[in-house]
Protein backbone atom coordinates (compact mmCIF):
# COMPACT_ATOMS: atom_id res chain seq x y z
CA UNK A 1 0.00 0.00 0.00
CA UNK A 2 1.41 3.22 -0.65
CA UNK A 3 0.55 6.49 1.15
CA UNK A 4 0.91 10.22 -0.73
CA UNK A 5 0.55 13.43 0.50
CA UNK A 6 -1.26 15.80 -2.07
CA UNK A 7 -1.06 19.71 -2.27
CA UNK A 8 -4.74 20.79 -3.30
CA UNK A 9 -5.02 19.98 -6.66
CA UNK A 10 -1.76 19.38 -7.44
CA UNK A 11 0.70 17.03 -7.89
CA UNK A 12 1.73 14.16 -5.27
CA UNK A 13 4.73 15.69 -2.98
CA UNK A 14 5.77 12.14 -1.48
CA UNK A 15 4.95 8.74 -2.46
CA UNK A 16 6.84 5.82 -0.32
CA UNK A 17 5.83 2.67 0.84
CA UNK A 18 5.58 2.32 4.55
CA UNK A 19 8.38 0.34 6.08
CA UNK A 20 10.61 0.74 2.87
CA UNK A 21 14.07 1.37 3.36
CA UNK A 22 17.11 1.74 1.70
CA UNK A 23 19.30 -1.49 2.56
CA UNK A 24 22.92 -1.57 2.19
CA UNK A 25 23.79 -5.95 1.50
CA UNK A 26 26.96 -6.17 3.95
CA UNK A 27 27.59 -10.46 3.43
CA UNK A 28 24.66 -12.18 4.79
CA UNK A 29 23.26 -8.87 6.66
CA UNK A 30 20.86 -6.01 5.44
CA UNK A 31 21.72 -2.85 6.44
CA UNK A 32 19.41 0.52 6.89
CA UNK A 33 21.38 2.89 4.17
CA UNK A 34 19.70 5.83 4.91
CA UNK A 35 20.61 5.84 8.50
CA UNK A 36 24.26 5.26 8.42
CA UNK A 37 24.44 8.05 5.99
CA UNK A 38 22.76 10.59 8.90
CA UNK A 39 24.93 8.78 11.48
CA UNK A 40 28.07 9.22 9.81
CA UNK A 41 26.85 13.28 8.75
CA UNK A 42 26.33 13.79 12.79
CA UNK A 43 29.62 12.03 13.60
CA UNK A 44 31.22 13.90 10.87
CA UNK A 45 29.87 17.27 12.25
CA UNK A 46 31.21 16.53 16.09
CA UNK A 47 34.39 15.82 14.86
CA UNK A 48 34.75 18.74 12.71
CA UNK A 49 33.22 21.28 15.50
CA UNK A 50 35.94 18.91 18.33
CA UNK A 51 38.77 19.43 15.31
CA UNK A 52 38.13 23.44 14.98
CA UNK A 53 37.63 23.90 19.02
CA UNK A 54 40.85 22.95 19.94
CA UNK A 55 43.02 23.53 17.01
CA UNK A 56 44.18 26.91 18.47
CA UNK A 57 43.73 26.85 22.32
CA UNK A 58 43.77 30.12 24.05
CA UNK A 59 44.21 30.64 27.87
CA UNK A 60 40.98 33.13 27.42
CA UNK A 61 38.84 30.83 25.02
CA UNK A 62 36.19 32.36 22.71
CA UNK A 63 33.81 30.91 19.68
CA UNK A 64 34.06 27.01 19.17
CA UNK A 65 36.18 26.75 22.39
CA UNK A 66 34.48 28.42 24.16
CA UNK A 67 31.13 26.51 23.33
CA UNK A 68 33.11 23.34 23.38
CA UNK A 69 34.60 23.99 27.44
CA UNK A 70 30.84 25.17 28.55
CA UNK A 71 29.51 22.00 26.59
CA UNK A 72 32.44 20.16 28.81
CA UNK A 73 31.64 21.73 32.08
CA UNK A 74 28.08 21.16 31.54
CA UNK A 75 28.15 17.23 30.89
CA UNK A 76 30.73 17.30 33.92
CA UNK A 77 28.01 18.90 35.95
CA UNK A 78 25.30 16.12 34.97
CA UNK A 79 28.08 13.69 35.02
CA UNK A 80 28.76 14.34 39.01
CA UNK A 81 25.47 15.04 39.72
CA UNK A 82 24.42 11.67 38.92
CA UNK A 83 26.81 9.63 39.10
CA UNK A 84 28.86 10.56 42.36
CA UNK A 85 31.63 13.18 42.43
CA UNK A 86 34.15 9.96 43.46
CA UNK A 87 32.69 7.85 40.63
CA UNK A 88 32.14 10.65 37.42
CA UNK A 89 35.24 10.99 35.88
CA UNK A 90 35.65 7.90 34.07
CA UNK A 91 31.85 8.14 32.66
CA UNK A 92 32.17 11.88 31.44
CA UNK A 93 33.13 10.60 27.88
CA UNK A 94 30.47 8.05 27.63
CA UNK A 95 27.72 10.30 28.89
CA UNK A 96 29.23 13.39 26.81
CA UNK A 97 29.32 11.26 23.69
CA UNK A 98 24.99 9.80 24.48
CA UNK A 99 24.00 14.08 25.18
CA UNK A 100 26.14 15.24 22.08
CA UNK A 101 25.07 12.34 19.56
CA UNK A 102 21.58 12.53 20.82
CA UNK A 103 21.09 16.49 20.75
CA UNK A 104 23.22 17.14 16.98
CA UNK A 105 20.95 14.06 15.81
CA UNK A 106 17.99 15.61 17.48
CA UNK A 107 18.30 19.16 15.82
CA UNK A 108 19.66 17.74 12.60
CA UNK A 109 16.25 16.47 11.71
CA UNK A 110 14.49 19.52 12.90
CA UNK A 111 16.82 21.79 10.73
CA UNK A 112 17.73 19.79 7.99
CA UNK A 113 15.39 19.31 5.04
CA UNK A 114 16.71 15.84 4.61
CA UNK A 115 13.53 14.91 2.71
CA UNK A 116 15.04 16.92 -0.31
CA UNK A 117 17.51 14.51 -1.24
CA UNK A 118 15.86 11.79 -3.09
CA UNK A 119 17.72 8.31 -2.30
CA UNK A 120 16.49 4.74 -4.70
CA UNK A 121 14.42 4.03 -1.89
CA UNK A 122 13.38 4.98 1.62
CA UNK A 123 13.94 8.66 2.63
CA UNK A 124 16.63 10.52 5.12
CA UNK A 125 15.87 11.44 8.52
CA UNK A 126 17.42 11.95 11.85
CA UNK A 127 19.06 9.03 13.18
CA UNK A 128 17.46 9.24 16.26
CA UNK A 129 14.03 8.76 14.40
CA UNK A 130 14.75 5.25 13.63
CA UNK A 131 13.95 2.72 16.47
CA UNK A 132 17.17 0.82 15.44
CA UNK A 133 19.57 3.83 16.53
CA UNK A 134 17.18 4.77 19.86
CA UNK A 135 17.35 0.89 20.87
CA UNK A 136 21.01 0.80 19.91
CA UNK A 137 22.10 3.48 22.17
CA UNK A 138 19.72 1.95 24.67
CA UNK A 139 21.81 -0.87 24.70
CA UNK A 140 24.57 0.89 24.84
CA UNK A 141 23.51 2.55 28.33
CA UNK A 142 22.41 -1.40 29.74
CA UNK A 143 25.79 -2.21 28.55
CA UNK A 144 27.40 0.40 30.51
CA UNK A 145 25.85 0.45 33.99
CA UNK A 146 25.86 -3.28 33.37
CA UNK A 147 29.76 -2.89 33.43
CA UNK A 148 29.67 0.08 35.96
CA UNK A 149 28.31 -2.34 38.75
CA UNK A 150 30.30 -5.50 38.04
CA UNK A 151 33.54 -3.80 37.87
CA UNK A 152 32.40 -2.01 41.23
CA UNK A 153 30.88 -4.69 43.36
CA UNK A 154 32.34 -7.69 41.37
CA UNK A 155 29.51 -10.63 42.01
CA UNK A 156 27.87 -8.54 44.87
CA UNK A 157 26.41 -6.63 42.65
CA UNK A 158 23.93 -9.58 41.65
CA UNK A 159 22.49 -8.96 45.12
CA UNK A 160 20.54 -5.77 43.94
CA UNK A 161 18.27 -8.99 42.35
CA UNK A 162 17.41 -10.08 45.80
CA UNK A 163 17.16 -6.61 47.65
CA UNK A 164 15.39 -5.53 49.80
CA UNK A 165 13.57 -9.28 49.41
CA UNK A 166 14.15 -12.29 46.73
CA UNK A 167 10.56 -12.16 46.52
CA UNK A 168 11.48 -9.37 44.48
CA UNK A 169 13.97 -11.13 41.72
CA UNK A 170 11.48 -11.64 39.09
CA UNK A 171 10.57 -7.43 39.01
CA UNK A 172 14.18 -6.74 39.85
CA UNK A 173 15.13 -8.80 36.34
CA UNK A 174 11.85 -7.69 34.43
CA UNK A 175 13.44 -3.81 35.24
CA UNK A 176 16.69 -4.49 33.39
CA UNK A 177 14.13 -5.21 30.62
CA UNK A 178 11.55 -1.68 31.11
CA UNK A 179 14.66 0.47 31.25
CA UNK A 180 16.29 0.02 27.62
CA UNK A 181 12.92 0.05 26.34
CA UNK A 182 11.59 3.23 28.24
CA UNK A 183 14.73 5.04 27.24
CA UNK A 184 14.50 3.79 23.49
CA UNK A 185 11.04 4.50 22.58
CA UNK A 186 10.77 7.49 24.91
CA UNK A 187 13.42 9.48 22.68
CA UNK A 188 12.44 7.49 19.08
CA UNK A 189 8.33 8.59 19.75
CA UNK A 190 9.16 12.20 20.52
CA UNK A 191 11.25 12.71 17.60
CA UNK A 192 9.17 10.74 15.49
CA UNK A 193 6.11 12.69 16.27
CA UNK A 194 7.90 16.02 16.30
CA UNK A 195 8.97 15.16 12.58
CA UNK A 196 5.39 14.01 11.47
CA UNK A 197 3.59 17.23 13.43
CA UNK A 198 5.79 19.54 11.47
CA UNK A 199 5.55 17.74 8.36
CA UNK A 200 1.44 17.76 8.59
CA UNK A 201 1.80 21.87 9.08
CA UNK A 202 3.93 22.59 6.54
CA UNK A 203 1.59 21.18 4.20
CA UNK A 204 -1.64 22.48 5.24
CA UNK A 205 -0.18 25.99 6.11
CA UNK A 206 2.97 25.76 4.52
CA UNK A 207 4.04 29.72 5.92
CA UNK A 208 4.11 31.06 9.45
CA UNK A 209 2.28 28.59 11.24
CA UNK A 210 4.80 25.76 11.36
CA UNK A 211 7.80 28.12 12.47
CA UNK A 212 6.87 28.37 16.12
CA UNK A 213 6.45 24.45 15.74
CA UNK A 214 10.08 24.26 14.51
CA UNK A 215 11.24 26.24 17.61
CA UNK A 216 9.47 24.11 20.31
CA UNK A 217 10.94 21.41 18.12
CA UNK A 218 14.15 22.12 18.47
CA UNK A 219 13.69 22.68 22.36
CA UNK A 220 12.18 19.42 23.33
CA UNK A 221 14.41 17.77 21.09
CA UNK A 222 17.20 19.43 23.44
CA UNK A 223 15.63 18.22 25.85
CA UNK A 224 15.25 14.74 25.18
CA UNK A 225 19.22 14.60 24.71
CA UNK A 226 19.27 15.76 28.24
CA UNK A 227 16.39 13.14 29.36
CA UNK A 228 18.63 10.33 27.60
CA UNK A 229 21.39 11.38 29.18
CA UNK A 230 20.67 12.20 32.59
CA UNK A 231 18.97 8.71 33.25
CA UNK A 232 21.94 6.96 31.58
CA UNK A 233 24.02 8.53 34.03
CA UNK A 234 21.67 7.53 36.79
CA UNK A 235 21.29 4.26 35.37
CA UNK A 236 25.59 3.87 36.01
CA UNK A 237 25.22 5.32 39.46
CA UNK A 238 22.43 3.20 40.80
CA UNK A 239 24.68 -0.02 39.49
CA UNK A 240 27.98 1.23 41.37
CA UNK A 241 26.35 2.58 44.52
CA UNK A 242 24.03 -0.54 45.11
CA UNK A 243 19.77 -0.90 44.10
CA UNK A 244 18.62 -0.03 47.76
CA UNK A 245 20.76 3.26 48.16
CA UNK A 246 18.84 5.36 45.88
CA UNK A 247 15.83 5.46 43.64
CA UNK A 248 15.87 7.36 40.70
CA UNK A 249 12.45 8.56 38.62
Amino acid sequence: MLNQLYFPFSMPLAKLEVGQHWYWQLGGLKIHGQVFLTSWFVAAVLILVCVLATRRVQRVPSGLQNLMEYALEFIRDLAKNQIGEKEYRPWVPFVGTLFLFIFVSNWSGALIPWKLIHLPAGELAAPTNDINTTVALALLTSLAYFYAGFSKRGLGYFARYIEPTPILLPINILEDFTKPLSLSFRLFGNILADELVVAVLVLLVPLFVPLPVMVLGLFTSAIQALIFATLAAAYIGEAMEGHGDHEHG
